[in-house]
């Protein structure tokens, strides 16, 4: 299209209705993907294997992080693949300059991962980094080809500029629709690990319920789109909680097999990895017999189906 043309609705009419500016976004997204295709609404998958080629021991790699994004454990599982672990990680703070240094130029000489973790948390050494990073000369005698800087920083006026210019800059941007939560969900390890995805002794009980799992998780992510209406207080569920969740479902299933035990699957994911961070009665009430009940008891229509035997 030529132009684009977005009406902002009167004061009156916005008083009178909460969701206006949800009806406008929705009709833009519906019509840049219709005019120009999906891919210019929905983001690309995370692929640090395409980022780490592109980039070089002198190029830093920037995790600009979101609420409830966590990419150490994808990068910790990719160094894996590399051959790069253990990782010489730290999370910055008070005190941690000295330590960090020393991590730099352990990698530097011996062609080690070296990751930085809240980088926003240390302002006063940000110039020192900037410094550091500057002098990271590209000559293979003095670098080490294999040495990469990970940093992660939220958003932070104080970050250097110059580190951002050279370096490459990546976010996992949360997932829009229950679509995208359930293909993020499957394509989170362990679950994208074949091993573990066909490993269980009751494979066709496994899947069903990860499915159900998977499902779980994108209504309670979903949920925060809807304010006060969906969470009493806003909490930040992450892929961690489906992570234990996923490994708790698979060893219950192999340790009971004459019976599948709901109620303490029930608990462990509702009560505690996900019901631990719920601090409103309401709110875990939902968590833990709204949606769990919904879709992980046999009692639930859709569960049932998903469990029958096939005739």
């Amino acid at each position: 299209f030529f132009f684009l043309m977005i009406r902002r609705p009167p004061r009156s009419t916005q008083s009178r209705s909460s969701a206006a500016s949800d009806v406008y976004k929705r009709q833009v997204l519906d019509y840049v993907k219709d005019d120009l295709g999906p891919e210019f609404i929905d983001p690309p998958p995370f692929d640090l294997e395409e980022i780490y080629n592109d980039s070089s021991a002198v190029t830093p790699l920037i995790f600009v992080l979101s609420p409830g994004s966590d990419p150490f454990i994808s990068l910790n599982q990719f160094a894996k693949k590399k051959g790069k672990t253990p990782l010489l990680s730290i999370s910055l703070g008070q005190g941690q300059g000295k330590i960090a240094e020393k991590m730099i130029s352990d990698g530097v000489e011996n062609g080690k991962w070296v990751v930085l973790q809240n980088c926003h948390l240390a302002v006063t050494w940000m110039p020192t980094l900037e410094k550091i990073c500057e002098q990271i000369s590209p000559d293979p005698k003095q670098t080490h080809p294999e040495f990469r800087l990970w940093l992660t920083s939220y958003p932070s006026p104080d970050f250097p500029v110059a580190i951002l210019q050279n370096g490459i800059k990546m976010t996992n941007e949360p997932p829009r629709g229950l679509k995208a939560n359930l293909l993020g969900s499957y394509l989170t390890d362990p679950i994208s690990d074949m091993s573990f995805f066909n490993g269980s002794t009751k494979p066709n009980e496994f899947k069903k319920l990860l499915f159900g799992l998977c499902f779980f998780h994108g209504v309670i992510q979903e949920r925060r789109k809807f304010g006060p209406l969906g969470w009493n207080i806003p909490y930040e569920f992450t892929d961690s909680d489906l992570r234990i969740s996923a490994k708790q479902l698979k060893k219950f299933l192999d340790d009971y097999p004459e019976d599948i035990p709901y109620d303490a699957l029930r608990y462990l994911t509702a009560e505690c990895n996900y019901g631990g961070r719920v601090t409103d009665d309401k709110d875990r009430r939902s968590v833990s017999y709204t949606h769990l009940r919904a879709h992980e008891t046999p009692e639930h229509l859709v569960c049932r189906l998903l469990l029958e035997k096939k005739k």
